[in-house]
């Protein structure tokens, strides 16, 4: 039975940098990278073989097909990394009906379902890793929905990490602040957010997810200092203030 890694969203961004770091962290057999761009997840080098696998995670028929291969190959799961995702910043009646529900699709139907699917493969010493986000731990006007989804993908995470305890898997929420990826090219298109105050490499981000990864208690992690700084305010402020800040930083009030 060979050991293998599933990460989703592994064509850029955080996504292919897990993939690029997971076989020099974890002995692993192979790589099933999956994105919708083929020939990005094709280029991959990763120090093991990688299994392109190229779906479009909005379509569940596409986790039909993840779970279809699973039960032909019957591989050891060690590692679930679940980094799809995107957002949209923008007033809620400007974004599209169809990405305001994309975003609740992709983030956290598609995110649940994998987990789901991929766990009866998964033994003693797996672990599952979300790509949640600052923002799940405060409401962001402009970016609600996404915001929301990100809450979403903390919580789940880290309750089912407690449920997965007697069969010795671990979760881990990895929750990062602005980072420089492709990301913002889709989600602040319109550029709504003017003020990035701190930006992070993404092989910051998965460095210190790899050694929150290896920490027993650890279900979730914030990388960085600044990051950590505004979780701290807002478990210290009324949310009501940290909108009105975040309005005021991005020049919003004004709209």
């Amino acid at each position: 039975m060979k050991t293998i890694a599933i990460i989703t969203g592994a064509s850029s961004g955080i996504g292919k940098e897990f993939a690029l770091r997971v076989a020099k962290e974890y002995q692993i057999d192979e790589i099933w990278a999956i994105a919708r761009g083929e020939d990005r997840l094709r280029a991959l080098q990763a120090g093991v073989p990688v299994k392109a696998i190229p779906l479009d995670l909005t379509a569940p028929a596409s986790v039909d097909a993840l779970s279809a291969l699973l039960r032909e190959e019957k591989p050891n799961v060690k590692i679930l990394c679940n980094a799809s995702g995107y957002g949209k910043f923008e007033s809620f009646e400007n974004v599209s009906e169809e990405d305001n529900l994309g975003m609740l699709d992709l983030n956290c139907r598609a995110l649940t379902q994998i987990t789901y699917r991929v766990l009866p493969f998964m033994t003693e010493g797996g672990i599952v890793v979300n790509i949640a986000s600052v923002a799940a731990f405060q409401p962001v006007p402009y970016g609600n929905v996404y915001a929301a989804t990100k809450s979403y993908v903390l919580s789940f995470t880290r309750s089912l990490g407690r449920e997965l305890k007697s069969r010795k898997i671990k979760t881990l929420a990895v929750c990062p602040y602005w980072t420089k990826t492709a990301f913002f090219d889709r989600a602040n298109r319109q550029s709504v957010i003017t003020r990035f105050d701190c930006m992070y490499e993404p092989s910051f981000i998965i460095k210190k997810t790899f050694r929150a990864m290896k920490k027993k208690k650890k279900d979730f992690v914030v990388p960085g200092a600044v990051a950590k700084l505004t979780v701290f305010a807002t478990k210290l402020l009324p949310h009501k203030l940290v909108m009105s800040v975040f309005l005021r930083q991005q020049k919003l009030h004004k709209k």
